[in-house]
């Protein structure tokens, strides 16, 4: 009996996943393999975020919430913005949800009808464009590699743009470049979309706190106030105040849209963790000493990982200006033969060959729409760093 809908077909398991599994199962086979696979911080959540969360269940504050989530949760991310990113929002343009891919999942289902387009520029995190098939809409990708320093254009956009166009989806700082949209950059963005008023913004901020350069973040809405009523703001705790289990995403937006959300996650999950909310609260109005520390960390391990990558022969790299990822373009090993006699013909057989030989787990460039190209974590501590770095060499060094 078949189970599967032509529309779930349509899509793939998310790539980083399947391969943080593969190393995960070499690992319990007892095989040494640094996993740079997972945008995870290795970092534990903060302790006072953890005893908030203990201090809710000994409150039993255990029951179901309200779909939109807890007053108090919802006003620390009204708070937040107001006090971050120089933005208001009133309690009713914010949504919360099991993570920022529900929101973005929550945002498609809520939103797009068949065959209306989302402009998505590549590279993308993983599940972007499976989402919007999984809705019924179309991707339409904008490639943006190196020679771009993986940003949209204003011309490019301009020119992807359809009648069918429905959402400009992107993220900065970038998974999987590292690259940052200057405010100039989404200024000029702006000036474009507000010549096609039946097109929103979705633009992804989740890592806006990890800026390993001296290129600013700045909020689209904050570039383009104009284009406020019609731009959703996707945000989470996870990758701040390492919260990735948590899961708790939250999104900022026009309440005409933000009801769409609440309503459709009234059916879905009904609401996010009661106990999570309270520990994100925790998080987004308590000490920010911990995101200083880990911020810190990623932006010497950035160095680190930019340093010992683009002495590798062969790889081109762009130093990360933020979030956690280093995309090495990796066309001097395509097309060469491994000791096994093999041939590497893409960027997908490179990365296999990179695990098997060098036991070092990366993510085909492929998976995030652009080839040849291979992501690496560096949310992982230095010394694991550096034994990657000396292993991609050496596996590297042996393909002819």
């Amino acid at each position: 009996m078949k189970f599967e809908s032509a529309r779930v077909a349509s899509i793939k398991s998310s790539p980083s996943m399947a391969v943080s599994m593969a190393a995960k199962a070499m690992r319990a086979k007892g095989e040494s393999v640094v996993d740079l696979s997972l945008g995870e911080p290795d970092f534990e959540t903060p302790d006072h975020v953890v005893e908030a969360a203990v201090e809710a269940m000994r409150k039993g504050l255990t029951r179901y919430t309200a779909p939109d989530g807890l007053p108090e949760l919802r006003q620390a991310i009204v708070a937040k913005f107001k006090r971050e990113n120089g933005l208001d929002y009133a309690p009713d343009e914010i949504s919360i949800g099991n993570g920022a891919k529900q929101i973005l999942f929550n945002a498609f289902l809520g939103t797009l009808e068949p065959g209306d387009e989302v402009i998505v520029p590549a590279p993308y995190w993983v599940s972007y464009t499976d989402l919007v098939i999984l809705h019924g809409g179309t991707a339409k990708i904008v490639q943006c590699g190196v020679e771009d320093a993986f940003k949209i254009t204003p011309e490019r956009l301009e020119a992807a743009i359809t009648p069918r166009t429905r959402w400009f989806l992107f993220n900065s700082p970038s998974n999987p470049t590292g690259a940052i949209y200057t405010a100039d950059e989404l200024k000029a963005l702006g000036a474009v979309l507000a010549r096609h008023p039946r097109v929103a913004i979705m633009s992804d901020e989740i890592y806006e706190h990890i800026v390993c350069a001296d290129v600013p973040f700045t909020s689209f809405a904050i570039a383009c106030p104009d284009l406020k009523d019609r731009t959703l703001i996707i945000n989470g705790v996870s990758k701040a105040y390492a919260m990735t289990g948590w899961r708790l995403g939250y999104a900022a937006g026009p309440k005409e849209l933000t009801k769409v959300l609440n309503k459709l996650q009234s059916q879905s999950t009904t609401c996010p963790s009661s106990i999570t909310q309270y520990a994100a609260a925790a998080a987004l109005d308590g000490p920010q000493d911990f995101v200083t520390t880990a911020v810190a960390e990623y932006k010497a391990r950035g160095a680190l990982v930019a340093r010992g990558f683009s002495a590798i022969p062969g790889l081109e790299v762009r130093a990360p200006e933020g979030a956690f990822y280093l995309f090495p373009k990796c066309s001097g090993y395509i097309g060469r033969t491994a000791p096994d006699g093999s041939r590497i013909a893409n960027d997908t057989e490179l990365a296999s060959y990179l695990l098997k030989e060098g036991k070092v787990a990366t993510v085909p460039g492929a998976a995030f729409g652009v080839e040849p190209y291979i992501r690496l974590s560096f949310a992982t501590s230095r010394d694991n760093l550096s034994i990657a770095i000396e292993r991609t060499a050496d596996a590297l060094a042996k393909l002819r």
